[in-house]
């Protein structure tokens, strides 16, 4: 039994060396954004802001908050409705459905493991969930409610104002409510993560194929490029040619939305706009034409269709963009990987088996 226990825990311990050394290796040069180094690593504690402490009852408040349908303009959204627990905490849309008549122009990223995010948005616009929770609520195209207002409607109901007392020991506003809502989305974690268990030294929490699809990941498919860390994404920016969705040109709504947005970031020619610029809106530099966040690749299994607007249906898609050098003219220069049939379905088991922990339960509260 001791000898089992040791020969896991060096078993672990060469594993984290192995993904030191690869993800060393096998970085690039030619960042747009913020570059991780790590490697791969288990999942710590959810980092909590000073200003934002957790506590029972303001996690319950924001469990109410997110699924209340008052925090849109018309009472008939709530943050799940783009962002649905049986969907993995997405709406599994290419691009999502918004307020009623509108349409969005990107899809809606999941909120499993959110916690842990350096930035939000496929644009990285909003650096905290408090700061991101308003942002859709104020969207024209998303939840269109004035926050004057909606103060007003929840100061109206009693329960409320008595669990604000509770949870923040002080009254109704926005800026509560937004800690309310981030506080219970810091609860959204995977847990029981096969790669997680194996890094903690449980060398069978793998299989022989999903094991040599980390190799993959490591080595020649050089995903740890982007997604290392215990997140698994370096909080960076990357334009790597993902294929526009038709969806924006074709649907009149999402057309709206496309110039609706450029023109609100200061885009001088969005009557013009035919595509998504990505990063370049928050920052208006160059480098970040159509560049967007990495996105975790924890429960990408459970999270499709995939990229910012949705236009690989499947993972095998995905991995065929890669092998294939990415999209034309990808500012991160990225070359054909090469990969056989067998290495393309190793790198997929490692994606769907390794990084898939249970599925979460959700306690769907009583909306008062």
């Amino acid at each position: 039994m001791l000898w089992a226990k040791s020969k896991a825990t060096i078993v672990a311990a060469l594993a984290v060396l192995m993904l030191a050394g690869c993800s060393a290796v096998n970085m690039a040069s030619g960042d747009s954004g913020e570059r991780g180094l790590s490697p791969l690593a288990p999942l710590g504690e959810v980092p909590i802001p000073k200003d934002n402490p957790m506590s029972e009852a303001k996690v319950e408040l924001g469990r109410m908050l997110f699924f209340d349908r008052r925090l849109s303009g018309d009472g008939t959204m709530s943050c799940a409705s783009c962002h649905m627990p049986e969907m993995a905490f997405t709406d599994s849309l290419p691009i999502s459905l918004n307020y009623p008549t509108t349409r969005n122009w990107r899809n809606s990223p999941t909120l499993i493991n959110i916690g842990y995010a350096r930035t939000l948005f496929h644009d990285g616009r909003a650096v905290s969930l408090e700061e991101q929770a308003l942002f859709p609520m104020m969207s024209a195209f998303e939840m269109n409610q004035n926050l004057d207002f909606m103060e007003e409607e929840i100061r109206e109901v009693p329960q409320y104002v008595a669990a604000f007392k509770d949870a923040f020991g002080a009254g109704v506003t926005r800026y509560r409510i937004a800690q309310a809502i981030a506080a219970y989305e810091r609860t959204i974690v995977s847990k029981n993560v096969p790669l997680d268990r194996y890094l903690a030294g449980d060398v069978s929490a793998l299989s022989a194929d999903a094991k040599a699809g980390m190799e993959l990941f490591l080595g020649k498919a050089g995903c740890i490029r982007c997604h290392g860390g215990a997140y698994m994404s370096d909080g960076g920016y990357h334009a790597n040619g993902v294929p526009e969705n038709e969806m924006v040109t074709d649907d009149p709504r999402t057309a709206i939305t496309v110039r609706f947005v450029a023109k609100v970031s200061g885009y001088e020619d969005y009557e013009n706009l035919t595509e998504d610029p990505g990063r370049y809106l928050v920052t208006k530099r160059p480098r970040d034409w159509k560049a967007f966040r990495t996105p975790t690749l924890r429960e990408v299994a459970r999270t499709s269709p995939y990229m910012h607007n949705g236009v690989f249906a499947t993972l095998e898609e995905v991995i065929e963009f890669y092998d294939g050098g990415a999209g034309e003219g990808n500012s991160e220069r990225l070359a054909p990987l090469g990969l056989s049939a067998d290495e393309k379905r190793s790198l997929m088991l490692f994606l769907t088996e390794a990084l898939s922990g249970n599925e979460i339960e959700v306690k769907y509260p009583k909306i008062p």
